[in-house]
């Protein structure tokens, strides 16, 4: 297993995970299928560009294959500095329950933490996704709080648990 920041040349293989994804856990992201299905190669191109305060890691398998993963955006405003957000967090099926996902957060925490001024990560996580609350808990992730109806997808409801870490408290 090969972790990485994902640059502009992985913008096809992001943009087929991230589809996949949203085609198999639609409930898990703000974002669907029918939207993204929709963007063009540069606008992929742009969302994977890396800064000091923003990139995409991605996990490889063994073949070379992406399976897996997640963005670190940090806040741009003068009061709200101080923290960044975790979205698109994925691991495809086939590669689940070997420790990816972990190995995924532990790395997008580490890289974080090396932002000058960073004091707290935050992720929203659908209530009922049991196995990603797990995950979060297992590197130091935190609930606290819940967004009732935080998301609605066919007619249907989706509350958040809205989860912090502490960087400050870990390096």
């Amino acid at each position: 297993m090969n972790i990485r920041t994902l640059n502009e040349s992985d913008a096809q293989l992001y943009q087929n995970l991230r589809l996949n994804a949203l085609k198999i856990n639609p409930e898990a992201f703000g974002s669907t299928y029918e939207r993204e299905v929709r963007f063009s190669i540069e606008t992929i191109v742009e969302r994977l560009k890396p800064t000091k305060d923003k990139f995409v890691l991605g996990a490889f398998d063994d073949s070379g294959s992406l399976v897996g993963m997640v963005t670190f955006i940090r806040e741009n405003n003068l009061k709200t500095d101080h923290k960044g957000n975790v979205f698109g967090m994925y691991v495809a099926p086939k590669s689940r329950g070997q420790g990816l996902g972990k190995a995924l957060m532990l790395e997008l925490i580490r890289k974080a933490s090396n932002c000058d001024g960073l004091e707290q990560i935050n992720l929203a996580v659908v209530s009922d996704n049991d196995s990603a609350k797990k995950l979060y808990e297992s590197v130091g992730f935190e609930v606290y709080g819940v967004e009732r109806n935080a998301l609605k997808f066919n007619g249907k409801y989706f509350d958040e648990d809205l989860m912090v870490l502490n960087v400050k408290l870990i390096y």
